[in-house]
């Protein structure tokens, strides 16, 4: 199942998070992954894996498991790179061993202190907080980000983790619209008003930590997680599915891709068998209630701001 993005291109509507694996999981992973079907692989600068993803996309071309048309690659522009674009675009191809990339996102809407690219450093000045670097625009960024498509690099450019007036604002100065913004959302965190404004304005929105995993977010709620929500333990056994198979399904049907991230083989097959069943419309008004606001992946925090205040 596909979603057809603004630029035209298609977008599987389940793919693979790459955060957090361990570069010695990578091959074994993603070649499981394209064996059970996922042509959709979502990896970014900061996750320090773009070589070892790389690898692992050459050994299954090389195989002649999956061509390089069939599959569709997204990466992502770290803060400290906002003032080079292209040599960091570049950097990212080579190491994921590509000619273009599906999708290149701005990762945070923050430019930092440039620490070389290929690099990605927190950049915390001697007082703690993150070191911003305030010669560079959103705007700036944009259209460098517009460059690269029209050489050829990239053939979609999103953002990632923009609120509203960010997503509006890059609206308004873009001449190529953002196809995507990645952002944060699952039942417990479901943002309508975002993911219904990105819609209507032709933003297809891609849900990062989309099982609302409860790790990143003891410091602030204890330790919750929606896989725990009776409400949903019950529509699963209802339709004899995983709480995180009727939780993917959800964000299917919102129109939202999914990106759930699993380093055991068992989690990657369960995590892509969501097309055999759909939700009734009480079924999706039943979870659209226990909406809690809780959001669970908040990295700038450790960066010593608040990018949602």
């Amino acid at each position: 199942m596909e979603i057809t993005l603004s630029s035209g291109y298609k977008m599987p509507m389940v793919g693979l998070g790459v955060w957090r694996m361990e570069s010695n999981q990578i091959r074994g992973l993603l070649l499981k992954a394209i064996e059970l079907g996922y042509r959709h692989f979502d990896c970014a600068a900061d996750y320090q894996n773009e070589a070892e993803v790389g690898e692992a996309l050459s050994e299954a071309f090389q195989a002649g498991l999956v061509k390089r048309e069939d599959l569709f690659i997204t990466t992502k522009l770290w803060n400290s790179d906002h003032g080079h674009v292209a040599e960091a675009c570049r950097d990212s191809l080579k190491k994921l061993r590509l000619d273009y990339l599906d999708l290149y996102l701005i990762h945070f809407p923050v430019a930092t202190r440039h620490t070389g690219v290929g690099t990605t450093a927190s950049a915390l000045g001697d007082d703690g907080v993150l070191d911003i670097d305030t010669t560079i625009s959103l705007e700036t960024t944009w259209h460098a980000m517009e460059d690269l498509v029209a050489a050829g690099l990239v053939r979609s450019i999103g953002i990632s983790n923009y609120d509203i007036f960010l997503t509006r604002d890059c609206l308004a100065y873009s001449k190529v619209k953002p196809a995507v913004n990645q952002i944060e959302t699952h039942p417990y965190f479901q943002r309508d008003s975002l993911v219904k404004f990105c819609q209507k304005h032709g933003i297809c929105v891609t849900a990062h930590t989309p099982l609302g995993g409860s790790v990143a977010n003891t410091e602030w709620f204890g330790s919750v997680s929606c896989l725990d929500e009776p409400v949903l333990k019950g529509l699963a056994k209802k339709y004899n599915k995983t709480v995180a198979q009727v939780v993917l399904r959800w964000g299917i049907q919102r129109n939202t891709v999914v990106i759930p991230k699993s380093s055991k083989s068992e989690r990657l097959k369960e995590n892509i068998e969501v097309f055999d069943f759909e939700l009734s419309e009480e079924d999706m008004g039943i979870i659209k209630s226990i909406d809690k606001e809780y959001r669970t992946n908040q990295p700038a925090r450790f960066w010593g701001i608040n990018l949602y205040a």
